[in-house]
């Protein structure tokens, strides 16, 4: 798909797009073999210019085909190539072992040690921030929070019930046990995604 033809018609795009995830400061659509991400928080944007710095950083080591790649970003939107995503696991995502997966190669492995150490990325064990290559092996789709971002804005934000918290909970509506977005202890809505509550 051409990118300039994209970013000329992404509203009409998102318009008629597929909504297929939903963080807690970014929503995720699809549109035939891309995804649009927009940004619900200041937060998510900068987590999409720190993938893009992180992706031309693994790209100067060769080990960019890892990383889902940055197509365009601007303040309202991210636009990626779309990996197949990983199915969940009883309504939730889980744990990937990044010792043990069969999935995880070893160039992936070099990619998230980089990351980890010299670009204070984290949260590499959870399912939903990888996808599937061609080949079936994992590719990073979210990879953007970094150890500082997390502790000094993100953490504050979650404990105050500005941003979500993911639990495992049963919605109210569906009675189905899956992950929720809470706002905060004192938040009552327990409705899922499906269901309405993807503010």
């Amino acid at each position: 798909m051409n990118i300039s033809k994209v970013v000329q018609n992404i509203e009409n795009m998102l318009k008629q797009a597929e909504m297929i995830g939903i963080g807690s400061t970014r929503k995720v659509y699809r549109f035939e073999d891309i995804v649009i991400k927009t940004f619900l928080h200041p937060i998510g944007y900068a987590q999409s210019k720190n993938e893009f710095e992180m992706y031309k950083f693994l790209e100067m080591q060769g080990l960019e085909k890892h990383l889902a790649p940055i197509l365009f970003l601007s303040e309202n939107y991210v636009v990626q190539p779309l990996f197949e995503q990983l199915p969940l696991n009883n309504h939730c995502s889980y744990d990937i072992d990044l010792e043990k997966d069969r999935r995880i190669t070893k160039d992936l492995k070099t990619a998230i040690q980089i990351i980890d150490q010299e670009l204070d990325g984290f949260d590499f064990k959870d399912s939903g921030n990888y996808g599937l290559d061609e080949e079936g092996n994992l590719v990073l789709i979210d990879y953007g929070m970094t150890k500082n971002l997390y502790e000094e804005q993100w953490v504050p934000l979650a404990e105050a019930g500005t941003l979500p918290q993911i639990r495992f909970e049963k919605c109210r509506v569906c009675n189905v046990k899956k992950e929720l977005r809470m706002y905060g202890e004192n938040d009552a809505d327990h409705r899922c995604t499906t269901c309405g509550k993807d503010y």
